[in-house]
């Protein structure tokens, strides 16, 4: 009799930790109809819309990962969603994406793991004639801001190099780890294109390593780095019904 109540206690536990899991207080969550790629995300007050969103990019988004970070399924970039889901009252903004987890356990079945590999990636240096930048008063949050077409320009304030190194991550779609030892903020501007394109008007423009190098002081340098990861173990292809 003891062995069957102390079993029934540590089900019951394991149902209460499951119910106190982070979640939205409802979700509805649709295959999209988009006829394009493009996907939207708009937030207001106790609520947040996504449009045509990849599976992959919900997962990214439950783990507060990029990309390159999420090991799983090919097929998670082929199959897109519209989901609609409401804040408690009294959400806090680190809540967020495990409510996202939730959703994706519940609905889709996600199982998943964290673990460190080494993956190519870059690490963050000085470059040979020396870091270029003076740092700048500390006066307010960071800002920076990345747009153009086949010219990107890159324009920052009051980042520090480890923020650059997260920037430069995102535009390369791979992990860059600041090895530069280099404390403060800064504020900086640069134009670069992709080196491949050729034959254009971007011809007289940098490409991105060249770009940081001459602006910033700093260089990628390419190699294996210890990269966070998700590895996704199951998911469903398709969600059960709202």
């Amino acid at each position: 009799m003891k062995h069957v109540w102390l079993m029934t206690f540590l089900a019951a536990a394991a149902g209460w930790a499951q119910d106190k899991r982070p979640a939205f207080e409802a979700a509805t969550v649709k295959v999209s109809n988009e006829p394009t790629r493009g996907s939207q995300t708009h937030g207001s007050e106790g609520q947040v819309l996504m449009r045509n969103q990849t599976l992959r990019r919900l997962v990214e988004r439950a783990y507060g990962v990029q990309p390159f970070q999420i090991i799983g399924p090919g097929w998670m970039d082929d199959v897109r969603f519209d989901v609609a889901a409401k804040f408690p009252d009294g959400t806090k903004n680190e809540d967020r994406p495990l409510m996202m987890r939730t959703l994706l356990e519940d609905r889709f079945k996600l199982a998943a793991h964290q673990e460190t590999k080494d993956l190519p990636g870059y690490e963050l240096v000085v470059a040979k004639g020396g870091f270029k930048l003076k740092p700048v008063k500390n006066t307010g949050g960071s800002d920076m801001r990345t747009y153009g077409g086949l010219v990107q320009t890159v324009t920052v304030k009051r980042v520090s190099i480890a923020q650059v190194a997260d920037l430069l991550s995102s535009e390369l779609g791979t992990l860059v780890l600041d090895r530069t030892g280099i404390a403060g903020v800064y504020d900086f501007e640069f134009k670069w294109t992709n080196a491949e394109q050729a034959g254009t008007d971007a011809d007289a423009v940098p490409s991105l390593f060249t770009a940081v190098e001459e602006t910033v002081g700093v260089r990628l340098k390419a190699g294996k780095v210890p990269t966070p990861v998700v590895v996704v173990d199951h998911v469903e292809r398709m969600p059960i019904e709202n």
